[in-house]
C-alpha cells in the first residue's frame, strides 16, 4: 500500500475554485513551475508504470520516501532524494489534480508575499518539515510516501497567517447539484487543519499501514504557518480586498 500526501475529497466548506487575487503584484512563476514539474513527472514517468501494480510498487521503493529506509540512512544523499522526489510524484489522476489545485488557488498570493526565490525555498523546507514529522510518527513504516500536499499544507499555513480575512469560492453540496459559496480564508483552512489533526490522531495506531499521510499535513502546515509569522513579523503584508470581484 502507498501512503499518500492527498487533499482528496470535499473539505468540511467545500471544494476550492478560486480566491481573490486581484492585489497580486507579479505573476506566479514558481507555483506555475512547480505545478507543471508535477504533472510532467506524473504523466511522463509514473502514468507508463500504472499499467502494472508490481512495477510502480518497485519504482515507489526504489524512488519515494520510506520512512524505515530513511531513518537508517538519513546521512546519505539518496536517502534525501528519495525525500525530494516524493514531493513531486502521486499516486492517481484524483491525487495530483486535487494537490495541484490546491496549490494554484493558494500559492500565487503567498509567492507574491514572500518573492519568488524565497518562496521556491519556503516550500521545499515545508516539504522537509512535513516529510519529518510523518517520519517521526512511522520510523518502521515500510509503506512508500509520496505526493506534494505536505509542501502545499505549509502554503496554506503561510496564507491563513498573512490573509486569514481572504475570500475564496467554494464549491458545496446545494441538493441534486453543487453550487458556489463565498467563504473566508480562515474557515476554509482551518477547518481543513482542524480536520486532518482530528485525522491524525484518530490514525495514531495505525499509520505504517497506508493511506493519507496526516501528520505530514499537520508538520507542513505548522511550519508554513510559523514561516508566515515570522514573515509577517519582520515584513509585514499588504493589506487585501475584503471581497472577491465578479468574474
Amino acid at each position: 500500500m502507498k501512503e499518500n500526501n492527498s487533499f482528496g475529497g470535499i473539505n468540511m466548506v467545500g471544494i476550492p475554485i478560486r480566491d481573490d487575487d486581484t492585489d497580486r503584484r507579479t505573476f506566479p512563476f514558481v507555483t506555475v513551475a512547480l505545478i507543471a514539474i508535477n504533472v510532467l513527472v506524473f504523466v511522463l514517468y509514473e502514468l507508463p508504470m500504472m499499467t502494472s501494480d508490481a512495477a510502480f510498487e518497485t519504482a515507489l521503493r526504489s524512488a519515494t520516501l520510506v520512512p524505515y529506509d530513511f531513518v537508517r540512512h538519513i546521512f546519505t544523499l539518496e536517502a534525501w532524494m528519495d525525500l525530494f522526489r516524493s514531493m513531486f510524484m502521486h499516486a492517481s489522476w484524483e491525487h495530483i489534480l486535487g494537490n495541484m489545485l490546491y496549490l494554484w488557488i493558494f500559492g500565487d498570493n503567498v509567492e507574491d508575499a514572500f518573492g519568488h526565490i524565497a518562496y521556491l525555498f519556503f516550500y521545499l523546507l515545508c516539504g522537509v518539515a512535513a516529510a519529518f514529522a510523518h517520519v517521526l510518527l512511522a520510523m518502521n513504516s515500510q509503506v512508500p510516501t509520496l505526493g506534494a500536499s505536505g509542501a502545499i499544507a505549509g502554503v496554506l499555513g503561510a496564507y491563513l497567517v498573512l490573509f486569514p480575512g481572504r475570500r475564496v469560492i467554494a464549491l458545496v453540496p446545494g441538493g441534486a447539484r453543487m453550487m458556489t459559496q463565498e467563504t473566508t480564508a480562515l474557515a476554509m483552512i482551518g477547518l481543513w487543519f482542524v480536520f486532518q489533526f482530528i485525522s491524525m490522531i484518530a490514525g495514531l495506531g495505525a499509520i505504517d499501514q497506508g493511506g493519507v499521510a496526516f501528520a505530514a499535513h499537520v508538520g507542513g502546515f505548522i511550519a508554513g504557518a510559523a514561516i508566515g509569522y515570522l514573515w509577517k513579523q519582520a515584513f509585514g503584508v499588504r493589506s487585501t480586498p475584503t471581497r472577491i470581484r465578479p468574474a
